[in-house]
């Protein structure tokens, strides 16, 4: 894949060797996340972080990864504060805010919203999450963390088993993570959600066709040699009303009663995050926070390191980066990492 110049809008657009490119590219970025090193390699682009559909996680980290390479970041969040609101066409927006920008990250409720956009834009759209269709981002640090977590059990992605669960049918995350993983070999997927909540069949036949082992169930157990748990929230605001929603949230709990019963003392418990910790939900329970193989903060760590390495690439500067280092002159307590 050429990058430079490139929008980021699916996972389809990847193969062994690209996602290999962007993982080499996100290690280098370490020094600089970890505030051991400053990079200025960006020093004057900015960046348009276009938000328009509620998010904490991925919009700073998109602003922060971009500030770390030494850009500027201005931001658009919610519909309701947008030329979007009067009417305006993606394709009038993408055509301005293009015309501010360098490269663009967005977030739009509809599926099929960000390439819409793309077509208007006169610089590199990444996707950080189109409805309930794709996240490519969250798919390639999820991906980027499990093979992370699994090297340090001496385990590699090839022939793993993966257990998801929770809402597979909405839960965008998993669809694009399931396309990554069709392109390793013999990995063994259990999927486990109600059955009104079921992986789409377009993401099954892709593992299917790949030649990967599915199991479809609404039972925990079955799951207990699995090398990665994945738990998903119930997405709210992909039902019709909160009441639907309602009707599902809390009925597939991960705690830690429940994951030394049916899982593996060193299984990684990873989740997208944000994790619901309301009574009625409590999908990942508080009391797996010191267990660790609770990965989810490095994950959300990851995060950072992959934009780091799209944007270098997309703007053509992942070269670059070293020449443009100097030191941190303040205080730091980052983490070593793994």
């Amino acid at each position: 894949m050429n990058f430079t110049g490139s929008n980021i809008l699916s996972v389809d657009q990847f193969d062994i060797d690209s996602i290999q490119t962007i993982f080499a590219i996100a290690d280098r970025m370490q020094p600089y996340a970890r505030r051991q090193k400053r990079t200025k390699v960006l020093d004057g682009a900015i960046l348009g972080n276009l938000f328009f559909e509620p998010s904490t996680r991925t919009r700073v980290s998109f602003g922060t990864a971009f500030n770390l390479l030494g850009g500027e970041v201005r931001e658009t969040t919610g519909m309701e504060s947008s030329a979007l609101a009067k009417g305006e066409s993606l394709y009038d927006t993408a055509r301005v805010l293009s015309s501010y920008s360098d490269v663009i990250a967005m977030r739009h409720p509809k599926s099929g919203a960000v390439a819409e956009f793309a077509e208007g834009s006169r610089v590199p759209v990444i996707n950080g999450g189109d409805g309930a269709n794709e996240h490519p981002t969250q798919a390639l640090l999820d991906l980027y963390t499990i093979k992370k977590e699994l090297a340090y059990h001496g385990h590699g992605v090839d022939g793993m088993h993966i257990c998801m669960m929770g809402d597979l049918k909405f839960g965008r995350t998993v669809h694009s993570l399931s396309r990554l993983l069709a392109m390793y070999k013999d990995i063994r997927f259990t999927l486990i959600s109600p059955r009104e909540l079921a992986m789409p069949d377009s993401v099954l036949d892709v593992l299917a066709n790949a030649g990967h082992r599915v199991t479809i169930t609404d039972q925990v157990s079955g799951s207990s040699d699995a090398d990665i748990v994945y738990q998903t929230r119930i997405q709210q605001e992909r039902f019709t009303t909160p009441q639907e929603a309602d009707l599902y949230r809390g009925k597939f709990r991960l705690n830690s009663e429940i994951y030394t019963k049916h899982y593996k003392p060193n299984t990684v418990i990873m989740h997208p995050l944000p994790r619901d910790s309301r009574a009625e939900a409590n999908e990942l329970d508080n009391d797996l926070n010191q267990n660790p193989n609770l990965a989810i903060f490095r994950q959300a760590d990851n995060g950072v390191l992959i934009r780091m390495a799209l944007f270098a690439l997309t703007l053509g500067v992942a070269e670059q980066v070293e020449k443009y280092e100097c030191d941190v002159n303040w205080y730091s307590s980052k983490p070593s990492g793994y």
